[in-house]
């Protein structure tokens, strides 16, 4: 199914492929990339060596249900991923802001990452 993208879809497009250029996860230091739709916020840890996915949060799972994709949402998110993260002991990541702006509801996530120990 094709659609029209938007001029700012499409803007957010080529920033993601620009940041990906440079931006690789390894089993070491694995990338947390973050996506915002007008409803939810997504958050997967991924090792792209291996090409799998290490951890993933989101406010469609049944503990976040009522979560919106804002400020205060991401900052729960971001703790609670921070202790997954803790549990399978990846303490180092490269964030992958995903063609978003670092700002708002993304810096939110990271920020709450941060606070709960893990490194990037």
């Amino acid at each position: 199914m094709l659609r029209k993208m938007t001029d700012k879809q499409r803007k957010r497009l080529h920033r993601k492929i620009h940041i990906r250029k440079s931006i690789y996860g390894t089993a070491e230091r694995p990338r947390l990339t973050v996506f915002k739709s007008g409803r939810n916020l997504y958050a997967q840890v991924v090792d792209d060596d291996k090409g799998h996915t290490l951890a993933s949060i989101s406010t469609l799972e049944k503990e976040f249900i009522g979560l919106k994709a804002n400020i205060a949402s991401a900052e729960k998110i971001g703790e609670a991923l921070g202790a997954r993260l803790k549990d399978k002991n990846i303490t180092k990541v490269v964030f992958d802001r995903n063609g978003y702006l670092y700002h708002g509801v993304v810096k939110a996530l990271a920020d709450a990452t941060r606070k709960a120990g893990i490194e990037f």
